[in-house]
């Protein structure tokens, strides 16, 4: 499973953005595969930010960027999205798409996560 993530760059607070990931090299549906978003700032660990499984398409994020960010699919694509808005500076980070096929308890932990996309920086300024 190969990952492409883009749709990063440079906002100011306040402002929006939406990510893409899109996915390739699959040996079973995309269906099949559970996605999430991960980000890393300078200095920090990576964190979990949104998830999304497989099948059911249920949704999980973190309590950091609830009721601002959203993670969607799109199945015909291969895609999936992170929507950000009301972006403020402290999001400022490089995100991550990441794939496991199914789905693991420990989705918010980065260990649980198979594969990995190059990530897309995300800046925000105030």
């Amino acid at each position: 499973v190969q990952l492409q993530a883009s749709g990063g760059g440079l906002v100011q607070a306040g402002g929006s953005l939406r990510l893409s990931c899109a996915a390739s090299g699959l040996t079973s549906s995309f269906y099949s595969l559970s996605m999430s978003w991960f980000r890393q700032a300078v200095g920090k660990e990576r964190e979990f930010v949104a998830g999304i499984r497989s099948n059911s398409g249920m949704k999980y994020h973190a309590d950091s960027v609830k009721g601002r960010f959203t993670i969607s699919r799109d199945n015909a694509k291969n895609t999936v999205y992170l929507q950000m808005n009301s972006l403020k500076a402290d999001v400022t980070a490089v995100y991550f798409c990441a794939a496991r096929w199914h789905w693991s308890v420990a989705y918010y932990t980065s260990s649980s996560w198979n594969y990995w996309g190059q990530g897309t920086l995300v800046t925000v300024s105030s």
